[in-house]
């Protein structure tokens, strides 16, 4: 395997191709890169909106275009419609530029776009909720789970279309099921949630300086990418996108060149194609190993910004057994411990103590780390989006790639 590009040349080449961006299409151009990496997947939140106010701010007043290259599998659906109206304050046209993926709260922002770029493997997703819910507490284990908004309301619509349960009186006891599984608030959640998200993306819709939508197609496309496409990681390509009605545009050759390679440096910072094992994660001979990694990023050619965070992990071992440990450490031959003072026996009694106990947390560690391993267990703590120095020419450890991945 070839060496890896040191942290100051990975930072140089990702800094030309937003450059290059910028002068085959006249914008300025701002990277929103959130990571999925398998075991250390970032989102689309409210952190991310300060910062990215600080790219915005040094954009030239006389910049005719901003492009938002985009990759993100989703994230909080409250978050688009704040990034999209801000970064309409600093022009009057705005593109999203999609190489790979971008679903979920990502598809919203790119609604919100004058136009979308896709390239060839570019990838759009439904917008359809996700709820997080909390069942249990209160004396007993509190459980969490993910609800999808549209699951709901498409029993519903099963009942009224398919079962062909018309009637109220027949809708009863389906219901009743349905709120004996979901208590009222939760329901209630689940409702503002459908709602919420339509209106949403029909602002989004109607936010685009150029080209307005019609009622008819803001409707379709609404419609559609809520509540018609019936899986939430169906992946919407450049082709079904445009059939929706979506203004969507396909790179020339050379710009679809540079998309992917910028894509391709992000890929290797965030480390994507490593999904974290803490098997293979931990090294030999340890049981406990921490790295910072890098899980998201967001440069311009006048800034960057990484969300790093410390992943740790550690080995569970099955628990050695508790030791009465009791050492007979005597005095050399030529001392009579009745010759010492007082003080000087009390000091050699405390320092025989200490001993005692160093000498059982050693033997205690010893023995855990000759116990079978039971499993493996770590996270992720301390993430945030920190301001990188010395851009383009960065020297922050956590950007460092290994010239061999570990591999579980």
């Amino acid at each position: 395997m070839p060496e890896a590009l040191s942290v100051s040349t990975q930072a140089q080449k990702r800094h030309d191709l937003i450059a290059a961006i910028e002068a085959e299409r006249d914008s300025k151009v701002i990277t929103y890169f959130l990571g999925d990496r398998q075991g250390a997947a970032a989102q689309i939140a409210e952190d991310a909106v300060r910062p990215m106010y600080d790219h915005l701010q040094v954009v030239p007043s006389s910049a005719k275009n901003i492009d938002l290259f985009l990759y993100s599998v989703g994230g909080f659906t409250d978050i688009p419609w704040r990034i999209v109206t801000m970064i309409r304050e600093f022009t009057n046209r705005f593109t999203v530029l999609v190489p790979y993926k971008a679903m979920s709260a990502a598809t919203m922002i790119a609604l919100g776009a004058d136009e979308i770029v896709m390239g060839r493997k570019g990838e759009l997703g439904p917008i359809d909720p996700q709820l997080n819910i909390r069942r249990g507490g209160e004396g007993g284990t509190a459980v969490h789970e993910q609800i999808a908004v549209e699951d709901i309301m498409a029993y519903v619509r099963f009942l009224r279309e398919k079962a062909g349960l018309t009637d109220q009186s027949a809708l009863t006891g389906p219901l009743s099921a349905l709120a004996g599984k979901l208590d009222p608030w939760t329901l209630g959640q689940i409702n503002r949630a459908h709602s919420h998200i339509r209106t949403v993306a029909r602002k989004l819709l109607t936010a685009r300086k150029e080209n307005a939508f019609d009622e008819q197609k803001i409707q379709v496309i609404v419609d559609t990418l809520a509540e018609k496409t019936y899986q939430h990681g169906h992946a919407i390509g450049r082709q079904e996108a445009q059939e929706i009605g979506l203004k969507v545009i396909q790179p020339p050759d050379n710009m679809e060149g540079i998309l992917w390679d910028l894509y391709q440096a992000y890929e290797g910072v965030c480390r994507l194609r490593e999904p974290i094992e803490f098997r293979a994660f931990i090294p030999s001979g340890q049981d406990e190993h921490s790295e910072r990694i890098v899980m998201g990023c967001m440069e311009s050619t006048a800034l960057a910004h990484h969300f790093a965070a410390e992943l740790r992990g550690r080995n569970k071992r099955q628990p050695p057994p508790q030791l009465n440990l009791t050492l007979n450490l005597q005095l050399p031959p030529t001392v009579d411990p009745q010759q010492l003072s007082a003080e000087a026996q009390q000091a050699m009694q405390a320092l025989m103590q200490q001993f005692q106990q160093q000498a059982r947390g050693v033997l205690q560690q010893e023995l855990r780390r000759q116990m079978p391993v039971t499993g493996f267990e770590g996270g992720i703590q301390g993430g945030a989006w920190r301001r990188i120095d010395d851009w383009p020419a960065s020297k922050i450890a956590v950007e460092t790639v290994p010239a061999t991945a570990p591999r579980g």
